[in-house]
Parts: C-alpha cells; structure tokens; sequence
C-alpha cells in the first residue's frame, strides 16, 4: 500500500524455486574477478564504442530469438506470439534505443531531451518520451507517453542531470549484481542493459532458477559483452543470490522480485536483529541496492455511460491484463476500481467474467501459485472462477464487491501472482468525485507503487471539471507508471519510458521499489512516467488475450526493433491486419 499505513504481505515468493545446475562459490568467485578486471575499462569505453558494442548485441538477439520463442512457450505454456512480444522484441528495442541514446552523447555530450517539454501550470516539468520517432508514431498510432520530473527540475535541470555517468571524468568502474526475475524473459537483459549502459556497472547477473532456461539464450545473444569481460552469468536460488550480495567485491546490487525477498537482503531474516536494524537504520546490506517489486495493481474505470463496444473493449483489456504469462506479472491487473451508482457496473463485470471464461487456463508454473490462491480465496463468498482446472492449472477467478473500508483485506495488501481479479466499489457515479476517492483508495488502501491504470472515455475529459480531476489524480497518484486507458505494461516495452515504482518509498517501506530501469533517454529526478492510448484501438492490440496474430507478427516486429525502415512498414501492417 502506498502510504503504508499497513504492512504488506507479498507472498509473491512464498515457495522457491531449485536450480538445476548453481554455479559453485568458486565459479561465482571467478565471475565477479573476472568483470572487476574489465571495469575501468568499460567504464572509460567512450559512448561511440560502447554503441558499436550494443549494436553487436541486437545482431545476438535477433540471431537468439527464435530458439528463446520456442523454448519459452514450451516452459510457459504460452503461445509463442506472447514470448515474441514480452521477449526479443522489447529487448530488441531497448538495445537499439540506448545505442541511438549512445550515439547522440558521442556527438554533443547528452541524448535529446526526449520529443519535447513543456512546463505546467503549476511549474512542474513534463518531457515528452514516446513516439520516439515517426516510425513509432504510426506503428502506434494514438499511443503518447511522458514523465512528469520532479517539483523543482525544470528543462534545464533536466538537462544537466541527464547521462550523469557521461559527464564523469575518469571514471573507475563497478560491479553491479543483478537477481534476475523469474518470470518475464525480457527483464534480465533489459536490466542488464540499464546497469551497464546508463549507469556505467559491469555486471554479474544470476538468473533465477524458475528463468534460468533463458540464460543460455542470453549467453548467446549477448556474446559480445561476455566475451570482452564485461558480462557474466551464473545460475542458482537464494543461497547463490546471498552469497553474491554479500561478496567483498561487489559494489552495487540490483533485484527483480519480491519485497520479502528485498528485505531479506537488506536487513536480514526477519526476527528481533531485523527490528533493531530497521529501527537504527543499520542495513545489512552496504552497498546501493535497487529494485523493482510486487504491486496490487489497480485498473479504476471513470463513471460514463459507454457504447456497448467501448465497454466490451475494456473489458477485453482488462482480462488480457490478467491473462498473459499467466498472470505471473507484477502489472498484472489485481484490483479493479468502480464507482458507486454507475449504472454498467454488472454489464462491465459480466463482460469481464465473459472474457475470463473465453479465455484458455495457463500452466501455474510460478512456484507457491496453488499455496496462494487457495490462501487468498479462502473465506470469500461469491467467487467466480473460470476455465478448467488441473494438475499444473488454475482457473481464473474473480472475487467482486470488496468493502472498501476493509483495512485488514488481504487482497487489498497482498499481491496474489496468480490469476486473481478483484474489485471494489467505492466514490460516487460523479466522476469528479470518483476520481478524487479513487485516488487516495489506491495510495492509502493498495500495496504498491509501481503502475496503476485510468480508464476514462473522452467526453468525460471534455468537461473541464474531469479533466482535472484526472489531471490531479495523475499528479496525485504514488506509482511509477500511470496508464490512461492502457495496460502500463506497454510503458515498460517501450524502453524510452523509465519504469519501476514511485520514488517516494524507502528501504525500511519499499513497497514496488526503489530506482528505474530502462529509461533510454537517461533521465535524471523522475516522478512518473505516464502512458496514454485512446479508450479502444485499431487495428486490434496484439497483446490482447484473443488476437491469434501475434505469433505471425512477433518476428517481423523484432526485426523492425532491430532495424527499423519505412520500407518494412507494409508488410507488418499486412501481417497485423490480415
């Protein structure tokens, strides 16, 4: 919960999962020696170089790609347009994005400040990110995104704090330690992209063991990295992952997972020297760590009177949010918000319930999936669950009408990583109102802080009233990502956005976590980010859970990232359309 007024109760790695094969102590040992020797070296690589170097990679990744697909989809149990598009394709782009950034430090000192800045009426800066070109405009057309800075960076603040890394002068060299998340196939590279690239690190990253199938995939791909010295990875659960932390030579530690797991390494099993330490501000840990965590994530649907067809497209949205990688996400969509007295509140959730029922079970193969959805649901009445259920599936679930007021609903403060959907009603059918109560629901009630999601149609927005009112909830809301009428998952495949939680948490309360990844442009002194798509699209998103087309366009689309021209556009506007 944002405010944290409550504890939070993550059990997001409530159940561990066992490599096959850890690297041994010495093995780590050798790993660390070996890119410690490379550090300066890379660190004082000039940015020209270093673009040279990135650009070798998105040869790997492409080269890696398919052979990544394939075996995804087989772990996941995933149709293999979803690993194209969650996978290679955003890592694809990440890595030619921050080569262009590259590219543009070598040539003036600092990339472009984005599309454009523009200051608010209340002096706070926003700079525009995305479309980050032409190309980007039409492949996503209607799409914008931008990051509000923080009270007091203003555009030439901005400016002066971007590529920091850039601006040292001789610099020594680090070695950053990466825990790799278990679930998204894209994010350890992409971490390690943001490590070495933006903030200057050598890097050891451990997959983790519920991954670790994608590390000889990233072997490959990143080969140019690890062969120079600049790279290693190595494999293993926690006692790897603590064994790694803790080493003499390491200088900085970034995780993605869990807030049990952060804890765990910052201030140590829980027990009485864990309070004393919290208490005194004495971390175990004594190097900087970042982190990108859980997160209840909340979808608020402002009151209007919707076409039949706008409210049959959120709904869709909504359950494609719930349903990729089988809800293993930490943006996965947890908590939808309603108002009191909207009138389509059952038809949208009979619409939801709909699309829940349409769409096929996943394989859980998250570790502690079973232990915590039957925990979770334990003790609600009126679930509605969906789909078939097996050995290795769970079916959807939808738990409707929470009370609102309810400070001690678990569903409220715990992440459930499986497929839950909940909802609550709260505010009024005034959308003023809604928006106001909505937000300080989701800061003071939810755990988290790293995306929610606004759903709001376009007429509502023209009364000057709601429109800011949005405007303050977006200004108003604690995450790191708001998304008007769109999955903030896009924000973090996009790459030029940052993505992680909202800055105000802390170690002792980290919430979704501290620091951004991906962030291509190198900002500096972010307070969000926000993505805004229009309330239904055309031509029909491929992410979304029932378009059958993203397995066909997925490889056209990587190869675009990869090296993007006009002259591709037909044919991947043909694969997507027909």
């Amino acid at each position: 919960m944002s405010s944290g007024a409550l504890s939070s109760t993550s059990l997001q790695m409530s159940a561990a999962a066992t490599s096959a094969a850890p690297t041994e102590h010495h093995g780590i040992d050798e790993a660390i020696a070996v890119v410690r020797e490379h550090a300066r070296e890379f660190a004082r690589l000039g940015p020209a170089a270093k673009a040279a170097l990135v650009r070798e990679c998105v040869t790997g990744l492409v080269a890696a790609a398919p052979a990544w697909v394939a075996e995804g989809a087989t772990v996941r149990g995933a149709d293999p347009g979803e690993e194209w598009l969650a996978g290679p394709t955003a890592t694809v782009r990440m890595f030619r994005l921050l080569a262009e950034s590259l590219d543009e430090i070598a040539a003036t000192g600092r990339p472009s400040l984005g599309r454009g800045v523009r200051m608010r009426n209340d002096g706070r800066t926003e700079i525009a990110l995305f479309p980050a070109s032409m190309l980007d405009g039409v492949t996503f057309m209607g799409f914008t995104g931008h990051v509000l800075m923080d009270p007091g960076v203003d555009e030439r603040a901005a400016r002066e704090r971007q590529a920091a890394f850039y601006q040292r002068r001789d610099p020594e060299g680090a070695v950053s330690v990466i825990l790799g998340a278990g679930n998204v196939a894209s994010i350890p590279p992409m971490d390690v992209a943001t490590k070495m690239f933006i903030e200057g690190f050598v890097c050891v990253l451990k997959m983790n063991p519920v991954n670790e199938w994608v590390g000889k995939h990233l072997e490959r791909a990143l080969a140019p990295l690890v062969e120079r010295g600049f790279l290693r990875i190595v494999y293993g659960g926690a006692e790897v992952g603590q064994y790694l932390v803790y080493h003499r030579d390491v200088d900085d530690v970034h995780i993605t997972g869990s807030d049990r797991t952060h804890d765990a390494i910052v201030w140590g099993p829980p027990g009485a020297e864990r309070e004393r330490r919290m208490a005194a501000n004495d971390p175990l840990l004594t190097v900087p760590i970042s982190s990108e965590l859980g997160n209840v994530s909340p979808v608020a649907i402002v009151p209007h009177t919707y076409s039949d067809g706008e409210l049959a497209f959120q709904a869709k949205n909504v359950v494609s949010m719930v349903f990729n990688n089988a809800s293993f996400n930490c943006n996965a969509a947890k908590m939808l918000i309603t108002a009191k007295g909207w009138g389509q509140r059952d038809k949208f959730l009979d619409l939801v319930a709909k699309g829940l029922a349409s769409a096929p079970t996943r394989k859980a193969y998250y570790p502690g999936a079973f232990d915590r959805y039957r925990t979770l649901l334990d003790g609600h009445d009126g679930v509605r669950r969906f789909g078939d259920t097996g050995p290795d599936r769970l079916q959807w679930a939808l738990v409707a009408g929470l009370e609102s007021a309810d400070t001690s609903e678990p569903l409220f403060r715990t992440e459930p990583f499986c497929g839950i959907l909940s909802e609550t009603t709260l505010g009024s059918a005034d959308p003023v109102e809604f928006l106001a109560v909505a937000t300080r629901f989701m800061n003071d009630r939810l755990w988290g802080t790293l995306n929610a999601t606004i759903v709001i149609h376009p007429q509502s927005e023209a009364d000057p009233q709601v429109a800011k009112a949005l405007d303050n909830a977006v200004l108003a809301l604690r995450y790191g990502t708001v998304g008007i009428n769109h999955w903030p998952a896009l924000s973090y495949a996009l790459g030029t956005l940052p993505w992680g939680g909202h800055q105000s948490a802390t170690l002792r309360n980290i919430q979704s976590g501290l620091g951004w990844v991906h962030n291509t442009y190198m900002l500096d002194g972010i307070d969000k980010a926000v993505l805004r798509g229009p309330l239904t699209v055309w031509p029909y998103p491929l992410w979304f859970f029932d378009n059958p087309k993203a397995a066909r366009v997925g490889p056209v689309m990587a190869e675009m990232e990869a090296h993007p021209s006009w002259l591709k556009l037909p044919g991947l506007l043909l694969r997507v359309l027909l």
